[in-house]
């Protein structure tokens, strides 16, 4: 009997294509209006991890490499998402260590 779940993703661009599809907003990191408002919020903090103060100097996927993060999650919600208000540049590793971690416990 096959799996009602279908099979495990092969690669990481099939896994990023099919969540691609789950949820639409992810298409709006892939804009020309999210680069350039990326940028803005790159320049505005300084290129300096406003959670810990870490110069972000790398290059992806080095853990000092910036990353524009939403203060409170924005869920789909284009007016979170696209609120300059609302981003932070952060380090990778703080992205992906504490605030994911933050994220997943249900708080912001």
């Amino acid at each position: 009997m096959p799996s009602r779940l279908g099979g495990a993703p092969k690669s990481e661009a099939e896994r990023s294509r099919h969540r691609d599809q789950a949820h639409g907003w992810r298409s709006w990191y892939k804009t020309a209006r999210w680069q350039r408002l990326r940028l803005k919020v790159l320049q505005r903090d300084g290129y300096t991890c406003q959670a810990t103060g870490a110069l972000l100097v790398g290059k992806h996927p080095a853990p000092n490499s910036p990353v524009v993060d939403h203060v409170r999650p924005h869920r789909g919600n284009p007016d979170l998402f696209w609120d300059e208000d609302n981003l932070q540049a952060v380090s990778k590793e703080y992205h992906d260590k504490v605030k994911q971690s933050i994220e997943k416990r249900g708080r912001h």
